[in-house]
């Protein structure tokens, strides 16, 4: 078994938690030893992406699995889809919410950056009051009749049935019926994160998941007021690790174990002895430990290969390639952290 964080010491009565369990949601859930690699992985992930924030060279970390395999960071903001997603689409000198909602909306359909550079490129400003379905299907269906990958395969978008023969048309017709039947007004006016999500919901091929994926990128936005703490839906890779972390006794609780993480996150880090200091102070959000779950289902694959999930997926698919290109750091400026240039 590999272990995180090698050559620590690991701090004694650091196994109270599992011995004696944890209450959550009315149960006791008795952890296993994944329980405790989440919150190594977490230390050790954050390091990694501090390290290369401050140009050091690499490698930056001595963990194998680490410095082998991709996986994404701690905060889901400080992606680099997600930094493209808030400087370029949200934050890019367009106040207007409507063209706000609908740039997001766009691009996280397809979740790629070369797709919206080839939008942008072709189109220059893409803004809904100057669209025209024939000429956005013209510049996408060109790239992807010469081979273009147009989506990202971070997850599933499934395409809505409204009438078209190609995936990104019925995308095009879903942000059509999305920007005329009200939602950028309706998402506007909801008074909580769950009531903007419930308005994604309600439009068609939008999943629970997928809801609140689109509801956390357009709370990037400086309009909408809402705390990523408000609340959390468990996607399939977080269900993996939550059972991974927990066993079969975490079944249906999943977000409330989710919130736990959120809510005692500092307890762990210094009851294991583990430097995290957050997103220049900021904690792990309820949606950061989600992500985490699932990453941390994709680490134990080769930690610990004996602890099995829901998807019984045994290997990590896409390996690491280190980069020289610079680490992009600007958030959403309502979160008073970014750094003065």
């Amino acid at each position: 078994m590999v272990t995180l964080l090698q050559g620590r010491r690991r701090p004694e009565g650091s196994g109270a938690a599992a011995a004696a369990g944890i209450r959550i949601a009315g149960r006791i859930l008795h952890p296993t030893p994944v329980f405790e690699t989440y919150w190594r992985f977490a230390a050790a992930r954050q390091a990694v992406y501090e390290a290369r924030l401050s140009g050091g060279r690499g490698p930056w970390t001595s963990d194998p699995i680490l410095s082998r395999y991709r996986f994404t960071n701690c905060y889901r903001a400080a992606d680099r889809v997600s930094q493209v997603l808030i400087g370029d689409v949200i934050y890019d000198g367009e106040s207007e919410w409507e063209e706000v909602f609908f740039r997001t909306l766009l691009f996280k359909v397809f979740n790629k950056e070369s797709t919206w550079r080839l939008l942008t490129g072709e189109l220059g400003e893409v803004r809904w009051d100057g669209y025209d379905h024939r000429v956005f299907d013209r510049v996408l269906s060109r790239a992807f009749a010469a081979g273009e990958r147009l989506y990202s395969a971070a997850y599933i978008v499934p395409p809505p049935q409204l009438g078209e023969q190609r995936k990104h048309r019925n995308h095009l017709r879903l942000l059509e019926m999305m920007m005329t039947a009200g939602a950028p007004e309706k998402i506007l006016a909801a008074s909580t994160l769950r009531d903007a999500y419930e308005v994604l919901l309600g439009y068609p091929a939008i999943g629970p998941f997928l809801a609140y994926q689109f509801v956390i990128d357009l709370n990037y936005a400086a309009q909408m007021p809402f705390s990523e703490m408000d609340f959390v839906v468990p996607g399939p890779g977080a269900r993996d690790g939550i059972r991974k972390c927990f066993g079969v006794a975490a079944d249906g609780i999943e977000a409330d174990v989710i919130r736990y993480m959120a809510d005692t996150q500092d307890e762990h880090f210094a009851r294991l002895g583990l430097d995290f200091a957050g997103l220049r102070g900021r904690p792990l959000q309820l949606i950061d430990c989600q992500n985490l779950f699932c990453e941390v289902d994709k680490y134990a694959r080769v930690a610990h290969p004996e602890i099995a999930g829901i998807s019984g997926r045994s290997r990590i698919k896409q390996t690491y390639r280190s980069s020289t290109a610079p680490v992009p750091a600007w958030f959403p400026p309502k979160w008073g952290i970014n750094v003065p240039c």
